[in-house]
């Protein structure tokens, strides 16, 4: 797949991003090369592989959940919020 100007400027529309004009060379050159390996990934023939292969026996390791609170991060995070009362964000109600 080869991109383009036009191309580009759709992705910047569906992701809202914007690319600087010395920037969309590269860009458009860095795409070309993403999906080129994408291609090539799908030329691997896979079939009659198990979907669930892994090279681990007893599957993902799992972490203990265990809470880990920081009034710190809590406090620099709300500073960023538009308004804060105590521990939450504030934001317009919308159902009445």
């Amino acid at each position: 797949m080869t991109f383009n100007d036009e191309m580009l400027q759709r992705l910047e529309k569906l992701s809202m991003l914007k690319i600087q004009d010395e920037k969309r060379e590269e860009t458009i050159a860095e795409l070309e090369k993403i999906v080129g390996f994408v291609e090539i990934l799908g030329e691997l023939d896979t079939e009659g592989l198990d979907p669930k292969f892994s090279t681990l026996d007893t599957g993902t390791p799992m972490r203990d959940d265990t809470p880990d609170e920081n009034p710190e991060v809590r406090e620099i995070i709300l500073t960023h919020a538009p308004e804060a009362k105590e521990d939450y964000f504030v934001v317009p109600a919308i159902i009445e």
